[in-house]
């Protein structure tokens, strides 16, 4: 799978922009605020449907204009070349409401899940460490990210499942106020624990893979090349997830209609990022079967922080590839300046296996083999 080109139209800083890239690597440099982060956050729209930076859409749309687009193409194995299209507004276009985004594939417009998964990628962004020390509700976001790009039944699943909390909560707060009978309950709590069973079985397999898939990262090589002490050091991540099912529905019903939210389902799931390591460790640990057990967000030093991140990272790249038959584009945003020689050092081995985009401020981080490949300047 190959990105080949993309075009802007009043995205973020664009007012109209075409780039092209190679099959292999290009490099993206340019001056802080010169809009890098941006272009990949328009390839990245193209493969996810939504942003990984925006709060709301309209935010993507160029100051002073009502719509923004993003065109794509890209080239399969053995198949032809497939133009994707999103179109931004923010809400309102002439005096007319209109959706907040259109999508389309070779002009023809699609619904949101069927436009999804044309194109995939795995984003690595100085920000992702914030996945080990910031709220759930990036890891969960982290998650749905990449599941939606593989499983077009889990795009459905969680949009039907989001759409249901949203009219639960409805009617949970129709019944606070009296307006509303508890039987109106019966018919979104089913579609709840129908979809979100669906939600927590697929999360936890990839959980699963990621973890299985670290013994295949040559854990030795990239703790010595990190300069982490630790022996006999993996990561593992443990999966707290929220199950519903009528049983806890029932036994979180007084709760809900006082807090006038639903309390227990996939959208209050999280996942934990741990060390396994037989190295001395702070108290409050817990005991593993194969050394002692460390939240690396607590009991983390930063550079395991980033060991860790770079380790999900690569279990993502393989978990993508093994799910649809192909490798996805790998986006970088300026983390080799957030890296020390030896973290870069496994990044350009990565690099080289699979399309990849990568933005820098500076020349002298990119190793000096690649700076034959293709370079956008901004």
């Amino acid at each position: 799978m190959v990105l080949t080109n993309l075009s802007l139209k009043n995205f973020r800083n664009y007012t109209k922009a075409n780039f092209s890239f190679t099959p292999a690597i290009t490099v993206v440099v340019g001056s802080n605020a010169s809009g890098k982060t941006n272009l990949l956050e328009a390839v990245f729209l193209l493969a996810a449907g939504k942003s990984f930076h925006a709060e709301q859409d309209r935010e993507m749309i160029e100051f002073g204009k009502e719509v923004g687009r993003v065109e794509g193409a890209i080239r399969r194995e053995e198949k032809e070349e497939i133009q994707l299209e999103i179109i931004v507004t923010k809400g309102e276009v002439m005096g007319t409401k209109t959706p907040s985004k259109k999508y389309s594939v070779n002009k023809v417009s699609k619904r949101m899940m069927d436009f999804v998964g044309r194109l995939k990628v795995v984003l690595f962004w100085p920000q992702d460490l914030e996945l080990v020390t910031d709220s759930p509700s990036l890891r969960r976001r982290y998650l749905d990210f990449v599941l939606m790009q593989v499983d077009r039944e889990y795009r459905r699943t969680l949009i039907s499942y989001e759409r249901g909390i949203r009219q639960r909560n409805k009617v949970l707060e129709g019944i606070q106020e009296g307006k509303a009978h508890r039987h109106q309950l019966i018919f979104w709590d089913q579609l709840l624990i129908k979809n979100g069973d669906y939600i927590t079985r697929k999360r936890e397999e990839y959980i699963e893979y990621i973890n299985k898939s670290q013994k295949s990262l040559r854990p030795e090589e990239l703790r010595a090349r990190a300069k982490v002490k630790s022996q006999n050091l993996r990561f593992q991540l443990f999966y707290d997830k929220s199950i519903i099912s009528q049983v806890r529905l029932d036994q979180y019903a007084k709760e809900e209609i006082a807090a006038g939210t639903t309390l227990v389902g996939p959208h209050r799931d999280d996942f934990q990022f741990s060390i396994v390591s037989n190295a001395p460790i702070p108290p409050l640990t817990l005991r593993g079967g194969e050394g002692e057990l460390r939240d690396l967000s607590h009991f983390g030093s930063r550079g395991e922080q980033r060991l860790g991140i770079l380790w999900l990272k690569l279990g993502e790249l393989a978990f993508i590839e093994q799910a649809i038959g192909e490798k996805p584009v790998l986006l970088l945003d300026d983390i080799l300046s957030e890296l020390d020689h030896e973290h870069r050092k496994i990044i350009f081995e990565v690099i080289g296996n699979q399309q990849t985009i990568l933005t820098t401020t500076d020349m002298h981080f990119i190793d000096k083999s690649l700076r034959s490949e293709k370079i956008i300047e901004l």
